[in-house]
Formats: structure tokens, C-alpha cells, sequence
């Protein structure tokens, strides 16, 4: 079972992040911070049920969690502490964590109502950078960033609606996954603007974050906006995915620093193997503005407008006057704005064609906190130029590292189509040199193969180009014969037959979407067929079989131990 490698003891890792806190003292990184002993005590159990055989994918990892989703016990005020109140049950992202073997640290601190993109507007007091502490942190997750930038968390849940679950990671060197809108649950989060917001998980690589999100995933009864995967859902990045990049025009907010970091960025991926386009962004980027600057910014009022209406002093002024705004906009208005959106989405539709994802900086850049204090609302707007129109449009996005500019952390977001969340996240390990664990989803089929479908054949891209997934070499029992049929192009047959009379071939595991292996299926010829096929280690996957007629007429090839062996010697010879 793939999970986060904990150190040795979960009761360990409770002491030294406590030891951590204490090192760091940033305590306006959490808003309600669990007592030491209640959490210890939380972690000797888990270490006992590890102790006794129980698997749990999650064993041991900390995690914070942003104050405006529910953990049970704790008071959820989302920054607010007039609007607190305490739940008897934890929001149902939590819930799967915990089940999974997570503990959970405490509460962080975030812009109020997540309405914000600073880390500054809170009553609680700005979250300073994990890195440059005169220096904003991003928002409106800044806790959450924060506590894992500092190495108390190993991952953090933030929510994001206009960039909340990206900024931050950005501007503290770390990474941010936002998935596809109603893939995690948002039961149990206090809403922002209900239909664009999105669970959103921090950490320190790629790996951690999405174990994390893996376990969150799934349908929820009591979410509304909960979706399911696709059936032809890509499971992995194509080897040289081809990637749109913005015209030099459209990375005018950046400086030159920024600027040149970007662009090495490109180069980065370029080296590993990507193809990059320049293409026009303006309409994306126009889109964005929809968020705060047209009517869609009623539903932040429908979230906690009545709230703030009864006491405006409540609210942070900003927060407030953005929210009151609101309360005066004709239906009509909104109705316009949504139409609007559905033609910006049709544009996103046209610009992604062709594409496997977008490359954008993720923000402007990083704006000392005395700075924000003294134009909250200007700086805050730009510095979701690039993030604003991704939930808007209904797409995914990773926020990722990419080195350095101005003397702060410098990230970029690979942003892909709904639902294509791995393609996203395989491109980001492009530039994290990370290997993903386990596909986003894991609902896929695994199919062996052994012949013209390996890697480095000619029949390979079928594969790839339905968005398979390698995931490693495989031997089969002792049960088989290969056999070299009489086909164009040049390919084997599996042949089962009684023992003694079988070897182990090798071959390769490949992990496929269920309308991926469908078309497999109606596409395969004669004298093929689809069967399952026991494996060295006593398990069975799918694979391809050839029919007895077949082999009969073939070549047995069994001697060699696998189809590009064989190659090799005709090769040689």
C-alpha cells in the first residue's frame, strides 16, 4: 500500500512538530491550536493499531487545516470570531483523513471568509511569509501554507475560489493542488461563492499532496456539487505532453525577474521532453475579472452577506465592503455575468485544443505586508491576474516551485481541462522531479502486456494516447508460452498452457481508464483476446491471450523470456 513514509513513531512526529511550533513562534499562523497532550494521546493510539498489523494509508501525518472547514471540538469562525460556532462532526474532507491515519494539529489563520488572496485580513493579525516574514504570505490559506512552509504540518487543507489554494504555495516555496470542482467534498466548509469553491491541499512535494487528495476523493450525500470521475478519464501525462505557454504581453505584471524565471521554467520543461506553443491568454485572463469585478460576486453574499448585514463591525472593513457590495445587484445582472461565462468557457475550450495544459505564473509577484495594509484591494486583485478564471471555467490546477525571482520563491501553475487533475499533476513532476505514486483517480484497470504495446514499440501510443499509466515491469507465473505470430505488425500471443510446460514471461503493467480498455477491447483483432493471467506473485491482471490456432502457427519464443529479448537477438543476428 502507497502512503506518505512516516518516522518511526506517530507519537514522535506529534513532539516535534509541538517542539516545532514552539521554535517557529508564529502564532498567528493558527486561530485554535490543539493541546499537545490530547494530540499525543490521539497519536499512541494510532502507533498501537499500527502495531497490531492495521494499514493505513495516511499512518501518522499532520495536518492543519484552514478555519473555515469543520473539524469536530474545534470552533470554525473563518476568521470571524463573531460568526463561530463549534460542529459535533468534522467536515467530510476531514473525516477521510483521519480515518486514513492523519492527525489533526489545529485550526489556521486565512483571510475572513475567504475573501482574499493577501493573508492579511484577519482580526487575528497578518500570517507573515514563511521565508520573509515583512513579506505577505498569500491567501486567503495562509495559515495553511505557512504551517507546512515552516515544517510543523506536512500537509495543510485550504479552500480556493479565486486562487486561495495556489497563491500561498507560491509565495512560500511549496505546492498547492486545487482538483476538479466536486471531486473533494465541501461539506462542512463555510462557502465563499459556493459554485467555484474547491478543498484544497498544501505540501512540500507533489507525492504527499496527492496521497492526501486521494483520500479525500469521492462522492459525498451531502454535497450537492459532488461528481464523479469519467470513465475516460486520462490517467497520466502523454511522455511529450504539449504544453500552451502566454505571449510575452500577457506576462506584463511580472518584472524581469519573474519574467526571466518563467521563461527558464519553459526551458526546464522543454528539456524534459514537452513542446510548448505561445498562444493568446487575454480572454482567460479577461474572464477573471468576472470573479469579484461583475455580479458573481452576489454569492459571496448569499454565503455570509445576512451575517455581516446584521453587524457590519463584525467584518473586516475590506471583507465587508467587498461582501455588503453585493447585496444591491440585480438578478438580471447576474444572469448576464453567467452568459458571459459560458462563452469565456467555450473560448477556454478553443485555446486548450490541441493542448494537454496551460503554464502560467501563478501571481504577480510579493508584496511586502505594509504595503497591502496601505492598497488592500488594488494588490489584491492583481495578484490573482493568473488564478481567478481557473474555477471560473471549471478547470484543474497544481502549483508547483519554479525556483526564484525578486529574492522571494518564484511558482508556476500547470492549469489542464476538468477531470484531467494527473495530467496536471505529472507535468508539475516534470519540474519537482517527483514520480506520482498511484494515478488521481484510482479507479483505473490494469492490463499487462507483452508484445507491440511495451514501451519503445510500435503500438505503444495507443497507450499512451488514451492516457495510460506505466506502472512497472511484471513477470507472469510459471503457466505460459510466448509465441511469435505471423501479423503486421511483428507481435506475440500469451499462450496459457498446463504446468510443467510454462515459463514466466515478462512484460509491463499499464493502468487505463474503463473506456480506454473498452475501445482496447472492440479494437483488438484475431487472434487476440482479452483474458486474465495469474502474475509471479500469486495475483491476476488482464491481458492478451492469443488462441491456441494461432499459436500453433506461430513461433514459440518462450525460450527467450519476453517479446523485446527475442527482438534483440533477431537484431543481433
Amino acid at each position: 500500500m502507497n502512503r506518505i513514509p512516516p518516522p518511526p513513531r506517530c507519537a514522535e512526529r506529534v513532539t516535534a512538530a509541538y517542539r516545532r511550533i514552539a521554535e517557529t513562534d508564529r502564532p498567528e499562523v493558527w486561530i485554535s491550536l490543539r493541546e499537545e497532550s490530547a494530540v499525543l494521546a490521539e497519536a499512541r493510539a494510532l502507533d498501537a493499531r499500527i502495531a497490531a498489523g492495521e494499514e493505513l494509508p495516511l499512518a501518522g501525518t499532520l495536518v492543519a487545516v484552514k478555519d473555515n472547514i469543520d473539524v469536530a471540538g474545534l470552533p470554525t469562525t473563518a476568521a470571524c470570531p463573531a460568526y463561530a460556532y463549534t460542529p459535533d462532526v468534522s467536515a467530510s474532507a476531514v473525516l477521510r483523513l483521519v480515518a486514513s491515519g492523519a492527525i489533526v494539529l489545529g485550526k489556521t489563520n486565512m483571510d475572513q471568509f475567504a475573501t482574499g488572496l493577501v493573508g492579511t485580513r484577519s482580526p487575528h493579525g497578518p500570517v507573515r511569509n514563511a521565508l520573509r516574514p515583512e513579506k505577505i504570505s498569500g491567501g486567503s490559506s495562509s495559515g495553511s501554507a505557512v504551517a507546512v512552509a515552516l515544517g510543523i504540518a506536512d500537509v495543510a487543507l485550504g479552500t480556493d475560489t479565486a486562487g486561495s489554494g495556489r497563491v500561498p504555495a507560491a509565495l512560500n516555496g511549496i505546492v498547492g493542488v486545487k482538483p476538479t470542482l466536486g471531486l473533494v467534498p465541501t461539506s462542512g466548509v463555510v462557502p465563499a461563492a459556493r459554485s467555484y469553491d474547491a478543498v484544497t491541499v498544501f505540501a512540500r512535494t507533489l507525492t504527499e499532496a496527492q496521497l492526501a487528495l486521494a483520500q479525500m476523493t469521492g462522492p459525498d450525500e451531502a454535497d450537492p456539487r459532488g461528481r464523479a470521475w469519467p470513465d475516460d478519464v486520462r490517467l497520466s501525462a502523454p511522455p511529450n505532453p504539449r504544453i500552451a505557454v502566454p505571449r510575452d504581453e500577457d506576462l506584463a505584471p511580472l518584472s524581469d525577474q519573474a519574467r526571466a524565471a518563467f521563461h527558464e521554467t519553459v526551458k526546464r520543461l522543454e528539456h524534459a521532453g514537452a513542446h510548448t506553443a505561445v498562444i493568446d491568454v487575454s480572454p482567460l485572463l479577461e474572464a477573471a475579472k468576472l470573479l469579484y469585478d461583475g455580479a458573481l460576486v452576489a454569492e459571496r453574499y448569499a454565503a455570509v452577506g445576512d451575517f455581516i448585514a446584521q453587524d457590519p463591525t463584525a467584518a473586516d472593513p475590506t471583507v465587508g465592503a467587498i461582501i455588503l457590495a453585493a447585496a444591491g445587484l440585480p438578478a438580471h445582472a447576474l444572469v448576464d455575468d453567467l452568459e458571459r461565462l459560458d462563452g469565456y468557457r467555450a473560448a477556454a475550450r478553443r485555446i486548450l485544443s490541441g493542448f494537454d495544459a496551460l503554464l502560467l505564473p501563478t501571481t504577480t509577484g510579493h508584496p511586502d505586508i505594509a504595503a497591502v495594509q496601505a492598497d488592500p484591494v488594488a494588490i489584491n486583485a492583481r495578484l490573482g491576474t493568473y488564478t481567478n478564471f481557473v474555477n471560473l471555467l471549471d478547470l484543474a490546477a497544481v502549483a508547483a516551485p519554479a525556483g526564484e525571482a525578486d529574492g522571494s520563491p518564484f511558482g508556476v501553475s500547470v492549469i489542464t481541462r476538468a477531470f484531467e487533475d494527473q495530467v496536471a499533476i505529472d507535468i508539475a513532476a516534470l519540474l519537482t522531479a517527483e514520480q506520482a505514486p498511484v494515478p488521481y483517480p484510482a479507479n483505473g484497470v490494469d492490463l499487462a502486456v507483452f508484445g507491440a504495446h511495451l514501451r519503445h514499440q510500435p503500438l505503444n501510443h495507443q497507450l499512451t494516447d488514451a492516457g495510460a499509466r506505466f506502472r512497472g515491469e511484471i513477470r507472469t507465473a510459471p503457466a505460459h508460452r510466448l509465441i511469435a505470430l505471423d501479423t503486421t505488425p511483428p507481435k506475440p500471443g500469451l499462450l496459457r498452457v498446463p504446468p510443467p510446460d510454462g515459463a514466466a514471461i515478462t512484460g509491463e503493467r499499464w493502468t487505463l481508464s474503463p473506456t480506454a480498455l473498452g475501445h482496447f477491447l472492440a479494437a483488438l483483432p484475431a487472434p487476440m483476446f482479452l483474458g486474465r493471467l495469474e502474475l509471479a506473485d500469486g495475483s491476476w491482471v488482464l491481458g492478451f491471450h492469443t488462441d491456441p490456432a494461432a499459436a500453433e502457427a506461430g513461433t514459440d519464443i518462450t525460450a527467450y523470456g519476453s517479446w523485446p529479448a527475442y527482438l534483440a537477438e533477431r537484431a543481433g543476428a
